[in-house]
């Protein structure tokens, strides 16, 4: 059996990882990734929680938490797609007036 340290230990490292890439990078592709990198840091917590627990409601956040990841980035892409047609640039830095 895999102590839950170590759960623990990968989730904050990928944390880590997504919160540097959200606050080093400009690409609005790069940082939805680097904002999925987090969320499945936390997925990884509560399934570290949920082995330890013999209820299901971690397994049931993980869940809900894998829904509305799918949902920010189906509205995510979107607004950089349509960024993209307009600015023909998915930086950051480029768009940051909401008239196109």
């Amino acid at each position: 059996m895999i102590p839950i340290e170590l759960f623990l230990l990968l989730s904050a490292v990928l944390f880590s990882i997504g919160l540097l890439g959200v606050l080093v990078r400009s690409n609005g592709i790069v940082i939805l990734m680097c904002i999925e990198i987090m969320l499945n840091a936390a997925n990884i917590n509560f399934i570290a929680f949920a082995s330890h627990s013999p209820e299901p409601l971690a397994q049931i956040f993980v869940i809900v938490s894998i829904a509305v990841a799918a949902a920010e980035v189906g509205v995510g892409i979107a607004i950089l797609l349509r960024a993209y047609k307009v600015r023909k640039s998915t930086n950051i830095d480029d768009l940051t007036t909401l008239r196109w």
